[in-house]
Protein backbone atom coordinates (compact mmCIF):
# COMPACT_ATOMS: atom_id res chain seq x y z
CA UNK A 1 0.00 0.00 0.00
CA UNK A 2 1.22 3.70 -0.27
CA UNK A 3 0.51 6.06 2.37
CA UNK A 4 1.55 9.48 3.90
CA UNK A 5 3.60 9.30 6.50
CA UNK A 6 4.47 11.51 9.38
CA UNK A 7 7.35 11.65 11.37
CA UNK A 8 7.80 14.31 14.45
CA UNK A 9 11.84 15.37 15.90
CA UNK A 10 11.20 17.69 18.31
CA UNK A 11 9.45 20.71 17.56
CA UNK A 12 9.46 19.67 13.76
CA UNK A 13 7.21 17.31 11.38
CA UNK A 14 8.24 15.48 8.13
CA UNK A 15 5.84 14.06 5.91
CA UNK A 16 6.58 11.10 3.40
CA UNK A 17 5.10 8.99 1.04
CA UNK A 18 5.75 6.03 1.49
CA UNK A 19 5.15 2.36 0.43
CA UNK A 20 4.77 -0.81 1.92
CA UNK A 21 4.40 -4.92 1.48
CA UNK A 22 3.42 -7.45 3.91
CA UNK A 23 4.69 -10.84 3.50
CA UNK A 24 3.94 -13.38 6.12
CA UNK A 25 4.40 -11.77 9.34
CA UNK A 26 6.94 -9.21 7.85
CA UNK A 27 6.23 -5.58 6.34
CA UNK A 28 8.73 -3.83 4.48
CA UNK A 29 8.76 -0.17 4.09
CA UNK A 30 10.14 2.45 1.94
CA UNK A 31 10.16 6.18 1.59
CA UNK A 32 9.66 7.26 -1.99
CA UNK A 33 9.62 10.77 -2.10
CA UNK A 34 9.62 13.80 0.95
CA UNK A 35 6.34 15.65 0.82
CA UNK A 36 7.56 18.21 3.13
CA UNK A 37 6.94 19.83 6.29
CA UNK A 38 3.45 21.46 6.31
CA UNK A 39 0.01 20.32 4.87
CA UNK A 40 0.60 23.44 2.40
CA UNK A 41 3.75 21.85 1.08
CA UNK A 42 2.00 18.19 1.22
CA UNK A 43 -1.13 19.43 -0.96
CA UNK A 44 1.30 21.00 -3.73
CA UNK A 45 3.76 17.99 -3.83
CA UNK A 46 0.23 15.91 -3.90
CA UNK A 47 -0.12 17.99 -6.87
CA UNK A 48 2.14 16.47 -8.67
CA UNK A 49 2.21 12.70 -7.26
CA UNK A 50 1.37 11.29 -11.06
CA UNK A 51 5.19 12.33 -11.76
CA UNK A 52 6.23 10.17 -9.06
CA UNK A 53 4.50 6.77 -10.21
CA UNK A 54 7.97 5.43 -11.86
CA UNK A 55 9.30 6.00 -8.20
CA UNK A 56 6.21 4.65 -6.42
CA UNK A 57 6.39 1.34 -8.86
CA UNK A 58 10.40 1.16 -8.23
CA UNK A 59 9.88 1.20 -4.52
CA UNK A 60 7.18 -1.54 -5.36
CA UNK A 61 10.13 -3.80 -6.97
CA UNK A 62 12.89 -3.05 -4.11
CA UNK A 63 10.51 -4.04 -1.64
CA UNK A 64 9.55 -7.33 -3.51
CA UNK A 65 12.56 -8.56 -4.36
CA UNK A 66 13.91 -7.84 -0.84
CA UNK A 67 10.92 -10.16 0.60
CA UNK A 68 11.47 -12.52 -2.22
CA UNK A 69 15.30 -13.29 -1.81
CA UNK A 70 14.84 -13.73 1.86
CA UNK A 71 12.16 -16.02 1.23
CA UNK A 72 14.57 -18.45 -0.68
CA UNK A 73 16.68 -17.88 1.76
CA UNK A 74 14.88 -18.81 4.47
CA UNK A 75 13.95 -21.93 2.53
CA UNK A 76 17.68 -22.72 1.68
CA UNK A 77 18.47 -22.47 5.86
CA UNK A 78 15.25 -25.10 6.46
CA UNK A 79 16.92 -27.25 3.91
CA UNK A 80 20.22 -27.13 6.11
CA UNK A 81 22.34 -27.11 2.98
CA UNK A 82 25.91 -28.88 3.63
CA UNK A 83 28.34 -25.75 4.62
CA UNK A 84 31.05 -25.07 1.97
CA UNK A 85 34.41 -23.72 3.30
CA UNK A 86 34.70 -21.79 -0.02
CA UNK A 87 31.17 -20.23 0.34
CA UNK A 88 30.67 -20.17 3.72
CA UNK A 89 28.29 -17.47 4.29
CA UNK A 90 27.94 -16.35 0.47
CA UNK A 91 26.24 -20.04 -0.10
CA UNK A 92 22.80 -19.92 1.56
CA UNK A 93 22.38 -16.38 -0.74
CA UNK A 94 23.95 -18.47 -4.10
CA UNK A 95 21.73 -21.31 -2.93
CA UNK A 96 18.80 -19.31 -2.72
CA UNK A 97 19.06 -17.87 -6.46
CA UNK A 98 19.37 -21.74 -7.61
CA UNK A 99 16.13 -22.60 -5.88
CA UNK A 100 14.12 -19.36 -7.14
CA UNK A 101 15.92 -20.44 -10.76
CA UNK A 102 14.97 -23.90 -10.62
CA UNK A 103 11.57 -24.14 -9.09
CA UNK A 104 10.15 -20.36 -10.03
CA UNK A 105 11.83 -19.58 -13.29
CA UNK A 106 12.33 -22.36 -15.13
CA UNK A 107 8.16 -23.57 -14.77
CA UNK A 108 7.14 -20.49 -15.98
CA UNK A 109 5.37 -20.00 -19.32
CA UNK A 110 8.21 -20.11 -22.07
CA UNK A 111 7.32 -16.54 -23.39
CA UNK A 112 7.96 -15.26 -20.07
CA UNK A 113 11.64 -16.76 -19.81
CA UNK A 114 12.61 -15.89 -23.45
CA UNK A 115 11.38 -12.28 -22.09
CA UNK A 116 13.72 -12.79 -18.90
CA UNK A 117 16.22 -14.07 -20.61
CA UNK A 118 16.49 -11.58 -22.80
CA UNK A 119 17.02 -8.75 -20.59
CA UNK A 120 19.84 -10.68 -18.93
CA UNK A 121 21.34 -11.16 -22.38
CA UNK A 122 21.24 -7.59 -22.82
CA UNK A 123 22.97 -7.23 -19.52
CA UNK A 124 25.29 -9.86 -20.43
CA UNK A 125 26.46 -8.76 -23.99
CA UNK A 126 26.72 -5.06 -22.76
CA UNK A 127 28.39 -5.90 -19.63
CA UNK A 128 30.75 -8.85 -21.02
CA UNK A 129 32.11 -6.61 -24.02
CA UNK A 130 31.89 -3.48 -22.15
CA UNK A 131 34.97 -4.79 -19.86
CA UNK A 132 36.90 -5.32 -22.78
CA UNK A 133 36.61 -1.72 -24.45
CA UNK A 134 33.16 -1.77 -26.24
CA UNK A 135 31.65 1.53 -26.24
CA UNK A 136 28.11 0.96 -26.94
CA UNK A 137 26.26 2.24 -23.74
CA UNK A 138 23.32 0.06 -21.99
CA UNK A 139 20.31 1.42 -23.83
CA UNK A 140 21.80 1.20 -27.24
CA UNK A 141 22.29 -2.36 -26.57
CA UNK A 142 18.92 -2.68 -25.74
CA UNK A 143 17.66 -1.02 -28.79
CA UNK A 144 20.27 -3.31 -31.19
CA UNK A 145 19.19 -6.48 -29.49
CA UNK A 146 15.70 -6.01 -28.77
CA UNK A 147 14.58 -3.79 -31.10
CA UNK A 148 17.05 -4.18 -34.33
CA UNK A 149 18.47 -0.24 -34.18
CA UNK A 150 21.62 -0.03 -34.42
CA UNK A 151 24.04 2.69 -32.69
CA UNK A 152 25.01 5.61 -34.85
CA UNK A 153 28.93 6.43 -34.24
CA UNK A 154 29.77 2.67 -33.64
CA UNK A 155 32.23 0.70 -35.25
CA UNK A 156 30.93 -2.39 -37.06
CA UNK A 157 33.37 -4.59 -34.48
CA UNK A 158 31.59 -3.35 -31.85
CA UNK A 159 27.91 -4.41 -33.00
CA UNK A 160 29.20 -7.21 -34.15
CA UNK A 161 30.65 -8.30 -30.41
CA UNK A 162 27.27 -7.30 -28.84
CA UNK A 163 24.96 -9.41 -31.37
CA UNK A 164 27.42 -12.53 -31.46
CA UNK A 165 27.09 -12.78 -27.89
CA UNK A 166 23.85 -13.13 -28.12
CA UNK A 167 23.87 -15.38 -30.29
CA UNK A 168 26.18 -18.07 -28.74
CA UNK A 169 24.59 -17.48 -25.13
CA UNK A 170 21.34 -18.55 -26.55
CA UNK A 171 22.53 -21.81 -28.83
CA UNK A 172 24.41 -22.31 -25.43
CA UNK A 173 21.24 -22.04 -23.44
CA UNK A 174 20.42 -25.32 -25.51
CA UNK A 175 23.77 -27.68 -26.07
CA UNK A 176 24.27 -30.56 -23.73
CA UNK A 177 27.81 -30.58 -25.23
CA UNK A 178 30.98 -31.73 -22.90
CA UNK A 179 33.57 -28.66 -22.41
CA UNK A 180 36.09 -30.23 -24.61
CA UNK A 181 39.00 -28.36 -26.94
CA UNK A 182 36.54 -28.22 -30.09
CA UNK A 183 33.77 -26.89 -28.29
CA UNK A 184 35.96 -23.93 -26.51
CA UNK A 185 37.47 -23.33 -30.48
CA UNK A 186 34.06 -23.52 -31.56
CA UNK A 187 32.37 -21.33 -29.10
CA UNK A 188 35.49 -18.80 -29.39
CA UNK A 189 35.20 -18.67 -33.32
CA UNK A 190 31.77 -18.03 -33.20
CA UNK A 191 31.94 -15.36 -30.74
CA UNK A 192 34.76 -13.23 -32.48
CA UNK A 193 33.14 -13.79 -36.49
CA UNK A 194 33.64 -10.55 -38.54
CA UNK A 195 36.08 -9.83 -35.35
CA UNK A 196 38.98 -11.13 -35.66
CA UNK A 197 39.98 -13.74 -38.24
CA UNK A 198 42.02 -16.31 -35.95
CA UNK A 199 40.98 -19.02 -35.61
CA UNK A 200 42.02 -21.98 -33.14
CA UNK A 201 44.29 -22.12 -30.17
CA UNK A 202 47.83 -19.47 -31.26
CA UNK A 203 50.54 -20.58 -32.65
CA UNK A 204 52.36 -17.20 -31.17
CA UNK A 205 53.42 -15.92 -27.80
CA UNK A 206 50.74 -12.76 -26.46
CA UNK A 207 51.78 -10.04 -23.70
CA UNK A 208 48.12 -9.69 -21.44
CA UNK A 209 48.21 -5.81 -20.79
CA UNK A 210 48.73 -5.25 -16.91
CA UNK A 211 48.78 -8.70 -16.15
CA UNK A 212 51.28 -9.83 -13.22
CA UNK A 213 51.65 -13.23 -14.95
CA UNK A 214 52.66 -14.51 -18.10
CA UNK A 215 50.98 -16.38 -20.51
CA UNK A 216 51.29 -19.82 -21.47
CA UNK A 217 53.75 -19.90 -23.93
CA UNK A 218 52.65 -20.86 -27.53
CA UNK A 219 54.03 -24.21 -28.06
CA UNK A 220 52.34 -25.12 -24.56
CA UNK A 221 48.99 -23.87 -25.46
CA UNK A 222 47.00 -26.80 -26.26
CA UNK A 223 49.16 -29.15 -23.74
CA UNK A 224 47.91 -26.23 -20.95
CA UNK A 225 44.31 -26.60 -22.11
CA UNK A 226 44.29 -30.29 -21.72
CA UNK A 227 45.40 -30.07 -18.26
CA UNK A 228 42.69 -27.79 -17.80
CA UNK A 229 40.29 -30.02 -19.28
CA UNK A 230 41.27 -32.93 -17.12
CA UNK A 231 41.48 -30.49 -14.17
CA UNK A 232 37.71 -29.94 -14.74
CA UNK A 233 36.57 -33.14 -14.87
CA UNK A 234 38.82 -34.20 -12.18
CA UNK A 235 37.60 -31.24 -9.91
CA UNK A 236 33.63 -31.65 -11.26
CA UNK A 237 31.79 -33.47 -8.74
CA UNK A 238 34.22 -32.29 -5.79
CA UNK A 239 33.80 -28.46 -5.77
CA UNK A 240 30.37 -26.26 -5.28
CA UNK A 241 29.49 -25.56 -9.29
CA UNK A 242 30.33 -21.42 -8.49
CA UNK A 243 33.71 -22.66 -7.36
CA UNK A 244 33.87 -24.90 -10.35
CA UNK A 245 32.99 -22.24 -13.29
CA UNK A 246 34.85 -19.53 -11.27
CA UNK A 247 38.25 -21.64 -10.89
CA UNK A 248 37.89 -22.60 -14.03
CA UNK A 249 37.03 -19.27 -15.82
CA UNK A 250 40.49 -17.84 -14.16
CA UNK A 251 42.83 -20.86 -15.38
CA UNK A 252 41.84 -20.17 -18.56
CA UNK A 253 42.25 -16.52 -18.55
CA UNK A 254 45.54 -17.37 -17.51
CA UNK A 255 46.66 -19.90 -20.13
CA UNK A 256 45.04 -16.89 -22.32
CA UNK A 257 44.78 -19.56 -25.48
CA UNK A 258 43.56 -17.25 -27.93
CA UNK A 259 45.64 -13.89 -29.76
CA UNK A 260 41.90 -11.96 -28.85
CA UNK A 261 38.51 -12.85 -27.32
CA UNK A 262 39.78 -15.00 -24.10
CA UNK A 263 37.87 -12.82 -21.85
CA UNK A 264 34.60 -13.29 -23.73
CA UNK A 265 35.15 -16.61 -23.99
CA UNK A 266 35.80 -16.95 -20.40
CA UNK A 267 33.29 -15.51 -19.44
CA UNK A 268 30.72 -17.34 -21.79
CA UNK A 269 32.33 -20.73 -20.71
CA UNK A 270 32.00 -20.24 -17.06
CA UNK A 271 28.11 -19.49 -17.60
CA UNK A 272 27.52 -22.31 -19.68
CA UNK A 273 29.02 -24.40 -16.66
CA UNK A 274 26.72 -22.75 -14.42
CA UNK A 275 23.97 -23.52 -17.04
CA UNK A 276 24.90 -27.31 -16.90
CA UNK A 277 24.68 -27.87 -13.19
CA UNK A 278 21.53 -25.97 -13.09
CA UNK A 279 22.46 -22.86 -11.56
CA UNK A 280 21.51 -19.23 -12.88
CA UNK A 281 24.07 -17.61 -14.99
CA UNK A 282 25.42 -14.36 -14.39
CA UNK A 283 26.70 -10.61 -15.20
CA UNK A 284 30.01 -9.42 -13.73
CA UNK A 285 29.15 -5.80 -14.33
CA UNK A 286 31.55 -3.09 -15.91
CA UNK A 287 31.46 -0.76 -13.35
CA UNK A 288 33.70 -3.56 -10.91
CA UNK A 289 35.89 -3.94 -13.47
CA UNK A 290 38.71 -2.53 -11.44
CA UNK A 291 37.90 -4.92 -8.86
CA UNK A 292 37.12 -7.87 -10.87
CA UNK A 293 40.66 -7.08 -12.39
CA UNK A 294 42.31 -6.93 -8.84
CA UNK A 295 40.45 -10.43 -8.03
CA UNK A 296 42.25 -12.25 -11.18
CA UNK A 297 45.25 -11.06 -10.26
CA UNK A 298 45.18 -11.90 -6.52
CA UNK A 299 44.35 -15.56 -8.05
CA UNK A 300 47.47 -15.37 -10.08
CA UNK A 301 49.44 -16.21 -7.10
CA UNK A 302 47.87 -20.15 -7.16
CA UNK A 303 49.73 -23.09 -9.16
CA UNK A 304 47.70 -22.88 -12.40
CA UNK A 305 46.46 -26.41 -11.54
CA UNK A 306 46.33 -26.66 -8.01
CA UNK A 307 42.79 -25.86 -6.34
CA UNK A 308 44.50 -22.93 -3.50
CA UNK A 309 41.63 -21.76 -1.63
CA UNK A 310 43.51 -18.70 -0.40
CA UNK A 311 44.59 -17.37 -3.52
CA UNK A 312 40.80 -17.96 -4.75
CA UNK A 313 38.91 -15.99 -1.62
CA UNK A 314 39.15 -12.68 -3.43
CA UNK A 315 38.12 -13.94 -6.60
CA UNK A 316 35.00 -16.75 -5.55
CA UNK A 317 33.34 -13.94 -2.74
CA UNK A 318 33.59 -11.45 -5.96
CA UNK A 319 31.95 -13.91 -8.13
CA UNK A 320 29.32 -15.06 -5.23
CA UNK A 321 28.45 -11.32 -4.82
CA UNK A 322 27.92 -10.94 -8.15
CA UNK A 323 25.31 -13.38 -8.74
CA UNK A 324 23.48 -12.61 -5.31
CA UNK A 325 23.57 -8.84 -5.94
CA UNK A 326 22.41 -8.89 -9.92
CA UNK A 327 19.96 -12.12 -9.84
CA UNK A 328 17.10 -10.64 -7.73
CA UNK A 329 17.53 -7.47 -10.11
CA UNK A 330 17.42 -9.85 -13.32
CA UNK A 331 15.43 -13.21 -13.03
CA UNK A 332 12.67 -11.85 -10.37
Amino acid sequence: MVYIYKKTAGNKVYYYLRASERKGEKVVVKDIVYLGSTIPEVKKALEHLPKQKEQIRKAYKTIHRFLEANHYREKILEKKVKQDAWLEEQLTPIEACALHYRTTFQLQPKITQQEILKNFIVEFAFNTTAIEGNTIKLNQARSLLQDGLTPSNKTVREIHDLQNTEKVFFELMNSKEEITHEFIIKTHEALMEHIDPRKGYRTEDVRVIKANFKATPAPYVRTDMELLLKWFQEQKNKLHPLILATLFHHKFEKIHPFMDGNGRTGRMLMNYILLTEKYPPLVIRTNKRTVYLQALREADKSDLFKTEKEAYKQLVNFVAAEMNENYWNIFL
